[in-house]
């Protein structure tokens, strides 16, 4: 493992060192955050000191933020929405979102109220950053539908391109620890203050009654310092530097490879990724022949990974299922060097030229 390449941080970032003291150091700590001992205090001070990063980070009150098992559960508040909601969600967003549609409200009361637009910030498997249509008056407008409220996915543009909770005007906003090289299996919910949804998990009213069960408490402070030091990193202008290792390695594949199409680089993208579709080459054979040759990548979304169908995002932007299934993302961070990418580019340029020559 020590020569492997790996450039699959949309997937998941290597763990950061401070997000591992953090964590171990939390390992230790015996009380429950719920108790009013001592020892349930100093619990309690890891975890409102976690919340408090991750609030610095992305823009918001303290208070706003709810910690939750990952994204994924997060994302479940579009089912504990009030009575009434319709909801409407992008059509290149992640299935975490999706998996919670319900248009029946939308499509019977098109311009009625309680619409809530749920969508992606920055698409997991090509990096474009889709900005809101907000309208005059207030609101937002998903094609023919006026929607009064907005769920965001902030997974993978938190941390790595400047925004706030609070100048984007969201209700909520869904949040990763991993996707930041925090642990896994930790994430947030932002709520805007004032919004009342049904709990996420009943029990013992933890959270703010919002989502019940004892906090990860370790999860939690590794979560929390990840926060952190990915606002150093924004600060210090990292993701620059990874942009420029991102776009040698495109002008250096584009170069040879003339029918590659390098998807959404005509857009505004998160600064460490790549979707590239090589029509006729599937993309999960070139998963599978970086891995051979030591280079971790993807053919999409981590959790759509192995599953046999065209890409839906890339069908949405208008790829044909051909393109679209020869589709690859490369996403790099602030660990990535320029030998290692050109290194990925002379192994996948080899593979191109085997994949043009069976094809002739």
């Amino acid at each position: 493992m020590k020569d492997r390449v790996y450039l699959d941080w949309n997937a998941t970032a290597p763990l950061r060192p401070e997000a591992r003291a953090a964590l171990v150091a939390a390992l230790d700590v015996v009380g429950n955050p719920s108790s009013v001992h001592a020892e349930g205090r100093t619990a309690r001070g890891i975890v409102e000191r976690a919340r408090a990063q991750v609030a610095d980070l992305a823009g918001c009150k303290r208070g706003e933020v709810m910690f939750t098992p990952g994204a994924t559960e997060a994302a479940s508040i579009l089912r504990h929405l009030p009575p009434g909601s319709a909801v409407c969600v992008d059509e290149t967003a992640h299935d975490c979102l999706w998996a919670h549609l319900d248009l029946t409200g939308a499509r019977t009361r098109p311009e009625g109220p309680g619409h809530v637009l749920a969508m992606g910030l920055a698409n997991s498997e090509t990096g474009v950053i889709t900005e809101p249509k907000a309208e005059e008056g207030g609101g937002w407008r998903y094609g023919a539908i006026r929607c009064d409220s907005l769920v965001l996915d902030v997974v993978q543009a938190v941390g790595r391109v400047p925004w706030s909770f609070h100048w984007s005007g969201a209700t909520a906003a869904i949040l990763s620890a991993h996707k930041l090289g925090g642990p896994k299996g930790v994430g947030a919910l932002i709520l805007k203050d004032g919004i009342d949804i049904n709990a996420l998990q009943l029990g013992g009213g933890q959270e703010l009654g919002h989502r019940s069960g004892t906090e990860n408490v370790a999860g939690i402070a590794g979560f929390g310092a990840a926060c952190a030091a990915a606002a150093r990193d924004l600060e210090a202008g990292i993701w620059a530097e990874v942009e420029k290792l991102r776009n040698i390695l495109e002008s250096s594949l584009a170069s040879e490879a003339k029918e590659t199409i390098f998807v959404g680089n005509d857009l505004p993208r998160l600064p460490n990724t790549s979707c590239f579709a090589t029509p006729g080459w599937k993309g999960e054979t070139q998963v599978m022949q970086m891995d051979l040759a030591g280079f971790a990548v993807s053919s999409g979304s981590a959790c759509s990974s192995g599953k046999v169908k065209v890409p839906r995002v890339l069908r949405a932007m208008g790829l044909d299922d051909r393109t679209a299934e020869g589709a690859l993302r490369v996403s790099l961070g602030p660990g990535t060097t320029e030998d290692e990418v050109l290194r990925f580019v002379e192994a996948w340029l080899r593979q191109e030229k085997k994949f043009r020559a069976r094809a002739a």
